[in-house]
């Protein structure tokens, strides 16, 4: 898979598991909650996990208001995050 097509796949995951747990990236930064490279290590932290489709599928069986689950690479950020600012 081509670079640009795996980091817009993993920026996609940190995106909608930080908006399972109520948190809108975009806002959050546009807020001063955080900044452009706290969201690109996130991606990158993102990018070496060896099963995206893991995430994916929790993605798409749990609602929103749950933490993201224990094996995410993101999982202490996101909860971090949520404490900062929730939408």
């Amino acid at each position: 898979m081509q670079r640009s097509l795996i980091l817009k796949r993993h920026a996609d995951l940190v995106d909608r598991m930080a908006a399972a747990q109520g948190v809108d990236l975009e806002e959050t930064m546009m807020a001063g909650h955080l900044s452009p490279g706290e969201l690109g290590d996130a991606v990158l932290a993102c990018t070496g996990c060896a099963a995206p489709e893991v995430c994916e599928h929790w993605l798409a069986a749990h609602e929103a208001g749950e933490a993201a689950p224990d094996y995410c690479r993101n999982s202490t950020f996101l909860a971090e995050l949520t404490a900062r600012f929730k939408r």
